[in-house]
């Protein structure tokens, strides 16, 4: 347990237990709607890796249920081993270094030396941002949609987590279909998951440094990869489903843009959806199925392999193909250790998806497009579905809990755990270049 990784999947696999015991209990469904415990696992692995996935209808759930599972999202969101540091900060005034290590592995920081103020500012942006979108929601549902007063802020607030923390669980039957051309619920939504996707130490340094000359390389990589894929997304989502009769083709103008916007923007963070995602058109699910493997930020609460991997990766081809022998991003050379690791986590990520592509399509009788579509969605913790999750037998279950999980700690692990393994080599064999292509 000397590797903070190692404790951070220990943290969430706890979380995911206790959240399984309270949605067992008799009172957390309304009456005569409680399932098996498999079914009660399920959701909470989905509510504490924010990913979205259910294989029930959410609406089932009483209130104590929904209030589990606004926590549970909140505290998978946030990063258990950051609250607990915070706690810990709070409670005693000081920060011991097993505590600093443990939120470094889980956000991302790699100067232990900024734990102090960087776990303050997420509390803090964290509050900000999910009580202003809150507030939003709360009084368009208040004011537009007549819903009560207490029943709005508490929509408000569960939605304002939700996509904050891009958990893309909604309380309404059909998600956020219902939604899909009121601008105020849509772009506040929106706005919340992309900043929720963009990474903690990437808002501190905005918030710290407003010039783009002044920000690091993993700043500049991300916002640069988010605005091309938050462009990218809601183009081709617009220009696939324009004239589908199932999705966009029914609606004016207005609304078209709106959800083609939404649409384009959920899959790589969030999960929630404003259109039938299994009447999207074939090319549409390939898109989304991309946008959710590349995913977010690093240090976020959304997943994927990240967006700087994606792009790192690309600077890679673009000095292969140019004869380089070094990798140059932005005017600054990147190490050899950080490309290795950033193919590790691609090809592991590959690996996995494919291995529960497998499990579906033997196990559940499934297509290729809805089996793949579903194991990218678990591992990005997306939560979109084409609506199989529900029929899924238990095998096929049991292997999304996995694979949650695992898209959920399995990058931040992975790159913690080689780098506490890193060690200086005494000596170098003989090269030897074997036939490539």
């Amino acid at each position: 347990m000397r590797n903070p990784a190692q404790l951070v999947v220990v943290a969430f696999v706890a979380l995911i237990a206790l959240g399984t015991l309270l949605l067992c209990l008799p009172w957390a469904f309304d009456p005569g709607r409680s399932g098996p415990v498999l079914d009660s696992l399920f959701l909470s692995t989905s509510a504490v890796t924010v990913t979205g996935l259910s294989t029930f209808d959410v609406t089932n759930l009483s209130l104590f249920g929904e209030l589990v599972v606004l926590i549970l999202i909140q505290i998978g969101g946030f990063g258990i081993m950051t609250i607990g540091s915070l706690l810990a900060l709070f409670a005693a005034r000081r920060m011991g270094l097993r505590q600093r290590m443990l939120a470094q592995a889980e956000i991302g920081v790699v100067d232990h030396r900024e734990m102090r103020s960087l776990i303050g500012g997420i509390a803090v942006i964290t509050l900000m941002v999910e009580a202003a979108v809150a507030l939003v929601v709360a009084v368009r549902l208040w004011t537009y949609y007549d819903v009560e007063l207490g029943a709005a802020l508490y929509e408000g607030l569960f939605h304002s987590v939700a996509a904050f923390n891009n958990a893309g669980i909604a309380l309404y039957r059909d998600n956020l279909i219902g939604f899909s051309g009121d601008p105020f619920i849509v772009l506040s939504l929106s706005g919340a998951l992309i900043l929720g996707g963009l990474g903690f130490p990437v808002i501190m340094q905005l918030v710290r440094k407003v010039r783009p000359r002044h920000w690091n390389l993993h700043t500049r990589l991300t916002i640069a990869g988010t605005g091309a894929l938050v462009v990218t997304g809601p183009l081709l989502v617009g220009m696939f489903e324009w004239g589908n009769p199932a999705t966009l083709g029914p609606m004016g103008l207005g609304e078209k843009l709106l959800s083609a916007w939404f649409q384009g923007v959920s899959p790589r963070t969030a999960g929630f959806n404003v259109v039938d995602v299994g009447a999207m058109e074939e090319p549409t699910l390939l898109v989304t199925t991309i946008l959710m493997f590349i995913g977010a930020g690093p240090a976020s609460t959304g997943g994927g392999i990240k967006v700087t991997t994606f792009a790192l990766l690309g600077f890679v081809l673009w000095s292969e193909v140019r004869g380089d022998t070094d990798v140059n991003v932005l005017h600054r050379r990147v190490p050899a250790t950080v490309i290795r690791q950033a193919v590790t986590v691609v090809i592991l990520a590959i690996g996995s998806v494919m291995a529960v592509t497998t499990v579906l399509l033997v196990s559940a009788d499934l297509t290729l497009t809805p089996a793949l579509f579903e194991s990218v969605s678990a591992f990005a913790t997306v939560g979109l579905s084409t609506g199989i999750t529900a029929d899924l037998p238990d095998v096929s279950k049991i292997a999304l809990i996995l694979l949650m999980l695992a898209g959920r700690v399995g990058p931040t692990t992975l790159v913690t755990a080689l780098a506490y393994r890193q060690r200086l080599q005494r000596f170098h064999y003989p090269q030897e270049r074997p036939i490539i292509g």
